[in-house]
């Protein structure tokens, strides 16, 4: 199927870090203005500044001035963030919010969250990243736990 390329003029100005353009490219879209939604279906790349986020479905929640309020990337989420401190986070979920206004994103299930200028790791079953603070909190499933791989520099 050949894929569409969709720039979304009025989630322009709210954006995953900061006001600029989104492009969203999918298989297929649909929306419902009257409900708030649209709905991003195939192959789904969403970029913004250094953001990147993919997923095989994406639904864009809005507000009645069409502003987004949440995003919901669904199935073998992968994505690069980058928080205001310019620590920039690869990694991969089957579930991702993340919430505009409060600049949070929320990895759910087979969560692998990587620093990418250190050697910091986080692997559970949820985790948080607060993109203004530069924080991450994590937790584990009932019987998996949380693993936080580091690098300690040990003097001799």
């Amino acid at each position: 199927m050949k894929k569409i390329k969709l720039l979304l003029v009025s989630l322009c100005s709210v954006s995953l870090l900061s006001a600029s353009q989104l492009h969203i490219k999918a298989d297929s879209f649909s929306a419902d203005q009257n409900k708030g939604l649209s709905i991003f279906k195939g192959d789904v790349n969403i970029v913004k500044n250094n953001d990147e986020l993919n997923a095989s479905k994406v639904m864009v929640y809005t507000d009645k001035q069409n502003k987004p309020t949440k995003f919901v990337a669904l199935g073998n989420v992968s994505f690069v963030v980058e928080t205001q401190q310019k620590t920039t986070y690869r990694g991969k979920a089957q579930k991702v919010i993340y919430l505009p206004k409060q600049k949070e994103y929320h990895f759910f299930k087979d969560v692998h969250l990587r620093q990418t200028n250190e050697t910091k790791e986080i692997i559970g079953n949820e985790v948080v990243l607060n993109t203004i603070e530069g924080k991450a909190y994590a937790k584990g499933a009932k019987a998996e736990p949380v693993i936080m791989i580091f690098d300690i520099d040990e003097k001799k």
